[in-house]
Order: C-alpha cells, then sequence, then structure tokens
C-alpha cells in the first residue's frame, strides 16, 4: 500500500470515530507527523459519490484458523507452515479458551499451553533458538526449523516462532508477512442469518457502514465470509448463532500499512460495529 493510500485511511478512521470533516481529520494527522503524503498533500477533499476510489475511503483479514473462532492480530499464518513432524501425540492447536486478547503471543497463549504440546515452555525455546542464532534468521527459517529438527507441530511452531520475534524486537504486535492486522468481534440480540445479511446485502450494509467497498470473495451463508475492503485490505469473519436470539460476527482485518493505521481501523470498526448493534437491534438506522 502506497503512503498516500495508508494517509488517506488514517484520515477516514478519524473521521469515524470523531465526527470532523476530511479537511480537520487531515489537518490534525498533518499536525501530528508534519507533513501529508506529496499526492495526498496536491489534492483536495475527495467527493463522496460515485466517482470516489477505493483509494480515497477509509481502511480490513485472512481467514482466522479454527473454524468458528478468531484468532487475534498475530495468530500464526496457516500458510507455509512447515510440514516437520507430527509432534507429540495429539497434539493439535489450542482451544479458543487458550487465546488470549492482548497483544503478544506470549499474552494470548499460555506458556503451559506450550509446554503442554511442544514439551518446552517460551523461555526454553527462546534459549534454544538463541543459541542457533535465530534473531539472524527468516521467519519462515525459524518456523521450519522448529518443525523439521524439533519436531514442533507446524500451528505451534508458527506460535513459537511469532513469539519470538516479537520478544526479541524482530516484530511488533499486530505484524504480519503481509502487513499489520487487528480483530474485532459484537455480539447483537438478532438472528444470525440477519447479522450476516448485514455484510453481503449491499442495502443493508449501507444502513451502517456507508461509503465503503466490501466485495465477498467466499462465503458460506450464514456461517462465514471473507471480502475485499475498500479494494486494498482484506476481512475474514466468523459468524455464530448463540442463544436467546443472539448472535456473534468475529473478523479479522488484514494488510493495514502500518501500527498506526491498524490502531486507527480498530477504532474505526468499534464504532462501526457499534452502529450495526443499533441497526440491528431497532434503535435507529442512521449511520
Amino acid at each position: 500500500m502506497t503512503s498516500h493510500k495508508a494517509f488517506k485511511q488514517r484520515v477516514r478512521a478519524r473521521m469515524d470515530k470523531t465526527g470532523e470533516s476530511y479537511t480537520a481529520a487531515r489537518a490534525h494527522l498533518i499536525g501530528r507527523t508534519g507533513t501529508a503524503p506529496r499526492s495526498d498533500r496536491a489534492s483536495s477533499e475527495p467527493a463522496v459519490g460515485p466517482g470516489r476510489t477505493a483509494a480515497d475511503r477509509s481502511p480490513a483479514v485472512q481467514p482466522p484458523p479454527g473454524g468458528e473462532h478468531t484468532v487475534s492480530a498475530d495468530a500464526p499464518p496457516t500458510n507455509g507452515a512447515p510440514v516437520g513432524s507430527a509432534g507429540p501425540t495429539g497434539a493439535s492447536a489450542p482451544s479458543a479458551a487458550d487465546r488470549r486478547t492482548t497483544g503478544t503471543m506470549r499474552g494470548r497463549v499460555t506458556d503451559d499451553s506450550v509446554r503442554e504440546h511442544t514439551g518446552r515452555d517460551y523461555a526454553g525455546w527462546f534459549a534454544l533458538l538463541d543459541g542457533w542464532n535465530g534473531t539472524a534468521r527468516t521467519h519462515t527459517e525459524l518456523a521450519a526449523w522448529l518443525g523439521r529438527e524439533q519436531g514442533v507441530p507446524a500451528w505451534w511452531a508458527q506460535t513459537v516462532t511469532v513469539a519470538y520475534e516479537q520478544e526479541r524486537g524482530m516484530r511488533v504486535a499486530g505484524q504480519k508477512k503481509d502487513g499489520f492486522a487487528v480483530s474485532v468481534s459484537k455480539t447483537v440480540h438478532a438472528p444470525v442469518e440477519r447479522l450476516f445479511a448485514a455484510f453481503v446485502e449491499e442495502g443493508e450494509r449501507g444502513r451502517w457502514l456507508p461509503d465503503h467497498d466490501l466485495s465477498v470473495r467466499t462465503s458460506t451463508e450464514p456461517r462465514r465470509l471473507t471480502a475485499d475492503f475498500d479494494r486494498s485490505t482484506r476481512i475474514s469473519a466468523n459468524f455464530t448463532a448463540k442463544d436467546g436470539g443472539r448472535s456473534t460476527v468475529a473478523f479479522e482485518h488484514t494488510k493495514l500499512a502500518d501500527a498506526e493505521t491498524a490502531a486507527e481501523t480498530k477504532a474505526f470498526w468499534r464504532h462501526r460495529l457499534g452502529q450495526l448493534k443499533v441497526v440491528l437491534e431497532g434503535h435507529g438506522d442512521r449511520p
């Protein structure tokens, strides 16, 4: 993503969060950074209409592993995992209860879980990786070595690798190979079919997410979908029916430009999903 696209995403995210005009939000961000991207400095406020391009809109995810459970921003990738050994008998990815919501991998997957499924805790693996000169290795090399040479199951090799990279300053929370990511969720008092329709049907989506393009790539109604968001980022959502006529949507938004964009995207979705709840629970229909 180019710098001017990232800057415009930050402007739009601030507009959604504060209610400011484009000009006011832009001026605030320029005041913080001292300058705007060159292409943005040369342009005026984009029109909100059919001619408006996706790059002028606001701040998007690869499918989270684990079926109906979402994984937080630094969840180990499901593609390209080292084959390696199958590891200890019965080893598997952690349950949803083992996954935490703090920013780092160590904050979300416990020492006890890592020890149970790999035979060592984080400190043990970090020491071993340091002895292998791990800070000079790439993510792929680290995960592959854990899988092939140490017999760590693929999911857990990715978990240990991400935690190691974060601990040694090689990766910050929320960072992935293709950018940054955030995870969000919302529970509403509405059937899961209606919640799903609020994402995939343009008319319904316009009531809580106007002026943004969401192009569905794959979907299994009413359980999950992946979609391009404003043509530059990606979301992957799971929809779950709950008791009492409630339902939950939980999704990850990936390919974000940087940590600041990720933080502002998180705020953007909190506001928009709050409006989704208002609309679906019958308290209003204005964004």
